[in-house]
């Protein structure tokens, strides 16, 4: 199965979270298509679509990122490039923070994933999840990539560990990923996955 994604971190992450699935890196001479959907959801579809018909494998495409309250739901679909074309993770993270904290007091936010799965026979379906929490306003934390280093999750309760602090397999539990592969493993494995469509 491939996983249509030249992020690095994501593929280690999706390997972990999907440890009985062959999850095979995509082909370097596959491109993806830009990222113009309108949601997370379509995102990922297309790009699971286009691993599927470059390789005729079975596919699964990822696409996520934070939605801050304040902000009325901004970056979303935009996270990746929020900073501007070519923005590091850290510039990406310091701009939210900046907006944020220039937005008032609400620190509200969510991390969003849908992971998309076109089959081998070409049958599509998306599965989503999502991780409440907070940002702060200093990053803490050598782990994770993207926004984790200012991110702290409700479901750790009255831990005030960023998701950069949080070991992987702890990370893995609650994240957004981790549930929208949860959904993905119940569809593979036949069983009922409510919130996948």
């Amino acid at each position: 199965m491939i996983f249509a994604t030249a992020n690095k971190h994501k593929l280690r992450e999706m390997r972990e979270l999907l440890p009985g699935l062959d999850l095979q890196a995509l082909p370097a001479s596959v491109e993806l298509p830009p990222e113009e959907g309108d949601s997370f959801a379509e995102i990922a579809l297309e790009k699971a679509q286009a691993a599927h018909a470059a390789t005729g494998e079975a596919a699964i495409g990822d696409d996520s990122g934070i939605e801050a309250s304040g902000l009325g739901g901004r970056p979303g679909i935009h996270s990746a490039r929020y900073g501007g074309p070519g923005a590091t993770d850290e510039e990406n993270l310091a701009k939210l923070l900046r907006e944020v904290a220039a937005a008032g007091d609400d620190r509200r936010a969510a991390y969003h994933c849908a992971l998309a799965l076109v089959a081998e026979d070409g049958t599509e379906r998306v599965f989503e999840a999502r991780c409440e929490g907070r940002l702060i306003d200093t990053p803490r934390g050598a782990g994770g990539f993207g926004y984790d280093p200012a991110f702290v999750p409700d479901a750790t309760g009255d831990d005030t560990r960023t998701m950069s602090e949080l070991g992987q397999a702890e990370k893995n539990e609650i994240s957004h990923r981790g549930g929208a592969a949860r959904l993905l493993v119940a569809h593979l494995e036949g069983s009922a996955a409510p919130s996948g469509r």
